[in-house]
């Protein structure tokens, strides 16, 4: 996905385990369709940090939905409601990982 089109980057908390870490991220994309809507993905991992496997990765990104870019902290929030994570995910700009 071209850096220029990602809209934003929603982080939740990762989950660290016997060895393990998972986390999940979730990006819109702009659509480029004048009416204000997001594609929206889940980028999940899964990366082994201790034993004779460190530094190995699962990655999935996956196409979830299309949303309205005003509805999509109402739904970040609600989505940390469900996991019971007393927290939403973290809204992080593109910019913080890629020059505009």
């Amino acid at each position: 996905m071209p850096p220029a089109e990602i809209a934003a980057l929603y982080l939740f908390r990762p989950i660290k385990r016997e060895g393990r870490e998972w986390g999940t991220a979730v990006v819109t994309r702009k659509t480029g369709d004048g009416a204000g809507r997001l594609r929206v993905y889940t980028a999940k991992y899964m990366l082994i940090v201790r034993g004779k496997d460190r530094g190995q990765a699962k990655v999935e990104l996956k196409e979830v939905g299309l949303s309205p870019a005003e509805v999509l902290a109402q739904v970040m929030q609600a989505a940390a409601d469900r996991t019971g994570d007393p927290e939403p995910p973290v809204e992080i700009a593109p910019g913080t990982w890629y020059a505009d």
